[in-house]
């Protein structure tokens, strides 16, 4: 059963195309976070605050970890999006089959390397004893999902680049019920369920991914969607080094930037935890709300990379400046938004997350209100650095964040620290907004990014397509 056509992206209105594009993405971000938050409240209301710095914690631990391959999908996206752009479906395939090859290596050993270095990560973040063994728990469980997590996010992130930004919510919205509905459950225990505590609240997320993946997978093919493998196709998960070439020269550096973001929240939570459990607790609480402050420069990000690669992809450059325009004016606005509400209620949510505990609610809050404000120059930076990685500029990106994280805001954290106390560990973030968005501005306006080239098969390779495949065409130069 064949299913409608994925969004065409390179042609009509480009505010109201990419709006519609960015909201179903939003959604998923906001149901990821909803989720999250849920699961967060449970923790923190069944088990304390002991348990809540655990998970910040073990989560943290898990990012730094995807952010080993999750490069080499943001790669894989960008390919796929021109590629359709250019309306060569095989290509498509070809591509995605070569990602999801190289994720499932990948995957299989970012897992090993997990179990076996999880308990040195957790020392070296300076993990409070008490937190220590509950985050350990946390993570052996976890670590279960993680090749099944690569995996559905590998084909959300492909769908994605085809245009097709509702499929993702649909299933992540049948993996969140699950999860969010399950974990109560698991954690209390109810009839003959025992109570797991902390390991009850992972088991529900990887019961949660697990089906959801299942779903989206029999959606996929029931559907006949773009980026399905069938028959000999299934080749392309054995990719030639032409296929896997701009995946890992791009995804490497791309993998680096997650690396490098995860590398500086690693090191702030190391410092954050020095300064004891309450603030452990406040500021993991604090994360919590950011994560709504952030969702809609990171959808509207993700939004204008596909719509943006699409439109390199078929030719149509007049489109590119005007696309990230839009973008940048639907950030400010929603972003700007969000953080006004949350300066308005976060004292009246923290307590959701911290219970009873006056004094980490009123740390929680001067958190936010010293932090909150720079997620808006931080969106602006997301918007502009998707459309340059939209045409294969991801060195100069990696550059930029690398710069911001470490020397400016990392930087800035130990030096006020010692005068401002924990204060000085807040005001970093708005330092490293600032560094970044100026930085990226400059790029944008007169770096070489749109001179850029990005194939996804080398010429040789691609004669040779063109001669026993009808279906074979040549990339674009973007």
């Amino acid at each position: 059963m064949a299913g409608r056509p994925p969004r065409d992206l390179t042609s009509g209105p480009i505010g109201r195309t990419l709006l519609l594009f960015a909201l179903p993405t939003l959604g998923s971000s906001i149901l990821q976070s909803v989720n999250g938050s849920i699961n967060a409240i449970w923790i923190g209301q069944l088990l304390g605050e002991r348990a809540l710095a655990a998970t910040t914690n073990a989560n943290l631990v898990l990012f730094l970890l995807v952010a080993a391959v999750f490069g080499f999908g943001m790669a894989a996206t960008i390919l796929i999006g021109q590629n359709m752009g250019r309306r060569d479906i095989d290509a498509v395939r070809r591509v995605f089959g070569a990602a999801l090859g190289l994720f499932g290596v990948a995957s299989l050993a970012v897992v090993a390397i997990g179990i076996a270095a999880a308990p040195a990560i957790l020392h070296a973040l300076a993990t409070p004893a008490e937190v220590y063994p509950l985050a350990r728990d946390y993570l052996r469980i976890i670590f279960l999902s993680m090749p099944m997590g690569f995996l559905a996010t590998l084909i959300s992130m492909a769908l994605r680049g085809t245009g097709d930004s509702v499929t993702p919510l649909r299933f992540m919205a049948l993996g969140s019920v699950i999860d969010v509905t399950l974990n109560p459950v698991l954690i209390r225990g109810l009839g003959p369920i025992p109570a797991l505590g902390i390991a009850g609240s992972a088991t529900a997320t990887v019961i949660g991914n697990a089906v959801a993946l299942i779903a989206l997978l029999a959606f996929v093919y029931r559907r006949d969607l773009p980026i399905r493998l069938r028959g000999a196709e299934w080749r392309y998960l054995r990719p030639t080094g032409a296929e896997l070439r701009p995946i890992v020269a791009k995804g490497i550096p791309m993998g680096l930037q997650m690396f490098v973001a995860t590398g500086s929240a690693l090191a702030m939570i190391g410092l954050v935890n020095r300064q004891g459990t309450t603030t452990t607790a406040a500021y993991g609480a604090a994360t919590q709300l950011w994560t709504y402050i952030q969702m809609p420069a990171m959808s509207i990000g993700a939004a204008v990379s596909a719509m943006v690669a699409q439109n390199i992809g078929a030719g149509r450059w007049d489109r590119v400046d005007r696309i990230t325009r839009s973008g940048l004016l639907m950030n400010l606005a929603l972003t700007g938004g969000l953080v006004a509400v949350v300066a308005v209620l976060d004292r009246h949510v923290l307590w959701l997350f911290l219970g009873d505990v006056p004094a980490a609610i009123g740390i929680a809050g001067k958190i936010n209100l010293i932090v909150s404000w720079s997620f808006i120059l931080f969106g602006v930076t997301m918007v502009l650095l998707a459309t340059v990685r939209a045409n294969g500029a991801v060195v100069a990106p990696l550059v930029i964040l690398a710069i911001a994280l470490f020397p400016v805001r990392i930087g800035t954290a130990y030096a006020l620290l010692p005068g401002w106390g924990a204060d000085g560990l807040w005001w970093s973030f708005p330092a490293g907004s600032i560094a970044s968005m100026v930085m990226t501005i400059a790029y944008y306006r007169a770096g070489t990014w749109r001179r850029g080239r990005l194939v996804s098969r080398d010429e040789a390779h691609e004669q040779t397509l063109s001669q026993s495949d009808p279906a074979g065409k040549q990339m674009p130069v973007g």
